[in-house]
């Protein structure tokens, strides 16, 4: 399996490291597939991240004269597919997957590590719900 870099479309660079990680750990660690280069493997993985917000809120506290957030979630969305090189058939795709990870501000981090943690889980989920 051959993971190629992720296209980023975000004002965030560090996210095409921390996705193409993600996806490499799921292809890896708990698929079990070996990585390849482009030209030897049986499969590709490609994608792009199209859209990254950090800082959505989700929890409130009022407070006097001002209301004050209390817990905020990342969203990351990617489109993804899985490709078999022999026959070009799209073996896995999703367009649009979005996910997020809940965090209290200001620890912007913990929300994207559970964020690609759900990543990861939905590229297993969909890889193995086609084999």
């Amino acid at each position: 399996m051959a993971l190629l870099p992720f296209d980023n479309l975000t004002p965030e660079p560090a996210l095409t490291k921390e996705v193409n990680d993600a996806i490499r750990d799921a292809i890896e660690g708990r698929l079990g597939l070996r990585p390849s280069g482009e030209a030897t493997a049986d499969a590709v993985v490609r994608g792009r991240v199209s859209r990254y917000d950090p800082e959505i809120p989700v929890a409130f506290q009022p407070g006097i004269g001002t209301t004050n957030v209390t817990q905020r979630q990342v969203q990351i969305t990617v489109d993804v597919e899985i490709v078999d090189q022999r026959s070009g058939k799209d073996l896995w795709q999703r367009q649009g997957l979005s996910v997020v990870g809940e965090y209290t501000p200001p620890q912007v981090a913990d929300g994207r590590k559970i964020a690609l943690q759900k990543l990861e889980n939905e590229i297993v989920d969909g890889a193995q719900s086609q084999w």
